[in-house]
């Protein structure tokens, strides 16, 4: 008994580590050198940031505890949005949520705790009915994010551009450092796998051996996997306080990586999860 537990909390530990250390560095260093806007880069973080959770769940969902899934998300996307919080606080960056574009992804965002929030209030099954209504939804929020961004951010996005082009003019194309990236983030993901996998056989044992409910283990999963995010929304703001440009840039990448993230493990996840279980 002690033993799983003690391996849970190792493997657990070590996809945090990998993550945040080695994945999420690399994924952001590859879109610095492809010189990737901020919004893009906010993307790329929130799909690295995302990838404990894809492996959580999926290896729950492949071990049977689909109730698991679903706390996990919920417990994910509160406490992105908790650390997202903290780090505008602390980084003095309230003003610059006032902006209309970061409002809308902001209430989208809102609606990633909601839906699960009613899916287990209402007790609803998590069956395949669900997933191309989870599709229409990432679909949805995504267009509606590109669209308000465009519309609301239009001084900062034409000064961005015109950075983009004065880098791309002064520095040649990395290409053994892209190469170098995209190499760490392949093994990256080969090394995840494994432990998720190994951790996956953990779950369902302490779920068997102490009688644990799923939603606490959704719930605990949710906290462990949600770190990453919190390095990538401080990260992402003091980058651009270090470079001294324009402090917005970094809170358009925090709320992206922010809204990136959500958005997947609600709809795109989650999806995976359900597919996974009924596969």
């Amino acid at each position: 008994m002690f033993l799983e537990v003690i391996k849970f909390i190792i493997y657990s530990g070590l996809i945090v580590l990998v993550s945040k250390y080695i994945l999420v560095k690399n994924l952001r260093n590859l879109g610095e050198n492809l010189n990737l806007r901020p919004k893009a880069i906010g993307e790329v973080a929130g799909i690295a940031t995302s990838i404990p959770e894809l492996i959580t769940i999926s290896v729950s969902s492949f071990s049977g505890l689909i109730n698991t899934s679903i706390f996990n998300v919920l417990s994910s996307n509160i406490i992105n949005v908790l650390q997202y919080i903290t780090s505008i606080v602390i980084n003095k960056n309230i003003r610059k949520i006032k902006n209309k574009a970061i409002k809308v992804d902001m209430l989208m965002i809102a609606f990633t705790i909601i839906i699960p929030i009613l899916l287990i209030l209402l007790n609803i099954e998590m069956n395949k009915a669900l997933i191309p209504i989870f599709i229409f939804l990432y679909i949805f929020f995504r267009a509606i994010s590109r669209i308000a961004h465009i519309k609301y951010l239009k001084a900062e996005n034409e000064k961005i551009e015109d950075i983009v082009l004065m880098k791309e003019k002064n520095r040649k194309k990395q290409v053994a450092k892209v190469i170098k990236n995209i190499l760490f983030i392949l093994i990256t993901g080969i090394v995840l796998f494994y432990l998720g996998d190994l951790l996956g056989s953990v779950i369902e044992s302490l779920a068997i051996i102490f009688n644990i409910p799923q939603f606490i283990i959704g719930l605990f999963l949710g906290i462990v996997t949600s770190i990453p995010e919190f390095i990538t929304f401080f990260e992402a703001q003091r980058h651009y306080n270090k470079q001294d440009t324009d402090t917005m840039y970094g809170v358009i990448e925090a709320t992206n990586n922010l809204f990136t993230s959500n958005i997947l493990n609600i709809f795109i996840i989650q999806s995976i999860g359900i597919y996974i279980y009924f596969l």
